[in-house]
């Protein structure tokens, strides 16, 4: 910028919205008083705005909403030429703002080990308020999440609209791991730790507010953080150092049980390590989790199983749309031999009538979606049989979602689902309200673009719910139709699931569990 261009500029009124910033920065905890001077002088730089001579960055002022006051320092960045216009060059210029008030790394660390000493949820309250307070986690978008519970046969499930994040195709994500992810990028990928501190790109977001807690876990380091799109209430992101593949393993399961024995608060599981079964990225080892009881959590057990060598350990199949078997018990090293013992046979099984194959043409197809938390001073371990075989008939997954409920939900069942949480596309906002307005008009859903492909669905709807239609009142109808979302996601899950819950499924679940015994016998691993 020549000196010119400065000039010219030197009157722009930010100094107000930055004062305000600083003295939100001190409200929040995020800095001291002594930082004012500061922080308001390196707002001024990002903003390339000269102040006047009266200006006093000490000044103590009334904060608005931050939302708003970023909003006016955006506009007027864009106004004179600092940045272009435009969401994602708006996103990586805020985050630039607030990496100027976010503590240092170190600092951020060090309290979070000063509040673990007295209790773990001290210590975690403290980084969940960060993470929301330096606006890493835009607590404001997040509030425009459509959630609600919807009754099922499995009990309430949580179903949320979120409105902050992209639909992926699962074909996409198989492609980015045969990829290698992000190849020679810097960083490689969106988990990988040296993303803290990083400016962001058009294509990568800005990261000057994350903050990284180091944990050992399973005798290797990672890291803590929470995801900025918040699934639910403290819904984190657990690390590896290392950016290696999805694995599960003996050792996932020993890191699990690390961890919830240093946060017996928080549930933790991990993505299964195959496509169509996996999460969203599968290029980097990592577990999510939080503070919330998932559905599965609360499901009951279903039957009792009894493996050969652990009396010591409660097993059960979960009465779960999804095929469970729930390990407890008050040695954790215990739950790791038994779980182990389970995915090594659950690697190698195949039951051609239950259309389970382990492996084609060389290709795995059986892993686990494994999930841990504490009962008291027990602990607890679910594991989820996945396959990801494709068919003709079902080509994203004959386990995945099926093809006529694709038009709510496509994407991969990932853990979070698998708890009973849908993480629904945003798009599906509007499709509904352009629905719900079509059933009170009397319209043919099948003759409306953009939303023609939930015109079977909705046949169904209005047959099962006589009471809604041309004239119906709007609220009623909208209700019946977040009503029907949830059971299509109950239906999602049986999708899911390896062994169905009927008496062929239930047949076929005792003979994986009789192998799991016999080969112990054997003396197999």
């Amino acid at each position: 910028m020549s000196v010119t261009d400065g000039d010219a500029r030197a009157s722009r009124d930010v100094e107000g919205t930055v004062l305000e910033l600083v003295s939100y920065g001190v409200e929040r905890g995020l800095m001291k008083e002594d930082d004012r001077t500061l922080v308001a002088n390196q707002l001024l730089d990002v903003l390339e705005a000269r102040p006047s001579a009266t200006f006093d960055p000490t000044a103590t002022v009334t904060a608005r909403p931050l939302e708003d006051m970023l909003a006016d320092l955006l506009d007027d960045a864009v106004a004179h030429g600092v940045i272009e216009d435009g969401i994602t060059r708006r996103d990586l210029f805020d985050t630039r703002l607030m990496g100027c008030l976010t503590p240092r790394p170190s600092e951020v660390i060090r309290t979070f080990w000063q509040r673990y000493e007295r209790s773990p949820e001290a210590a975690t309250d403290y980084f969940y308020r960060l993470a929301q307070d330096s606006d890493y986690i835009r607590t404001y978008r997040v509030a425009r999440d459509l959630t609600w519970v919807a009754k099922t046969a499995y009990g309430n499930l949580d179903i949320t609209i979120n409105l902050s994040k992209p639909e992926k195709d699962p074909r996409a994500i198989a492609a980015a791991l045969k990829a290698g992810a992000d190849g020679e990028r810097y960083p490689r990928c969106l988990l990988c730790p040296e993303n803290v501190g990083y400016a962001g790109a058009l294509d990568r977001p800005a990261r000057q507010t994350i903050r990284l807690i180091p944990l050992t876990l399973g005798g290797s380091q990672w890291f803590l953080q929470y995801s900025p799109y918040v699934y639910y209430n403290e819904h984190c992101i657990v690390l590896s150092r290392e950016h290696t593949p999805m694995l599960i393993d003996r050792q996932a399961f020993v890191r699990l049980l690390d961890f919830v024995r240093m946060f017996p608060h928080y549930t933790v599981g991990s993505n299964a390590d195959l496509p169509i079964v996996g999460g969203s990225i599968l290029t980097h080892e990592h577990f999510q989790g939080g503070r919330y009881e998932f559905a599965m959590a609360r499901a009951a057990a279903r039957e009792r199983l009894s493996f050969v060598g652990f009396d010591d350990v409660h097993a059960c199949v979960v009465d779960w749309p999804l095929s469970v078997i729930r390990l407890d018990g008050a040695n954790p090293a215990r739950l790791v031999e038994l779980a182990d013992r389970v995915l090594t046979t659950w690697r190698a099984y195949s039951d051609e009538s239950a259309g389970i194959l382990a492996e084609t043409n060389g290709r795995p197809h059986n892993t686990i979606t494994p999930i841990a938390r504490r009962r008291g001073d027990d602990y607890e371990l679910d594991l989820v049989l996945r396959n990801n075989r494709t068919s003709e008939e079902h080509p994203l997954g004959i386990f995945h979602p099926h093809a006529k409920y694709h038009h709510i939900k496509r994407e991969n069942i990932g853990l979070i689902e698998v708890m009973g949480l849908a993480v629904l596309p945003a798009r599906l906002k509007g499709e509904m309200a352009r629905v719900r307005e079509a059933i009170c008009a009397g319209e043919d859903v099948s003759s409306i673009p953009g939303v023609s492909d939930h015109a079977p669905w909705v046949g169904e709807v209005l047959t099962r719910h006589p009471e809604i239609g041309k004239g119906a009142d709007p609220a009623v109808v909208g209700a019946v139709l977040k009503e029907e979302i949830g059971l299509v996601f109950a239906l999602v899950l049986e999708n899911c699931g390896v062994f169905k819950a009927d008496e062929a499924g239930r047949t076929a679940f005792h003979a994986f569990v009789d192998t799991v015994n016999r080969w112990h016998g054997e003396g197999q691993r």
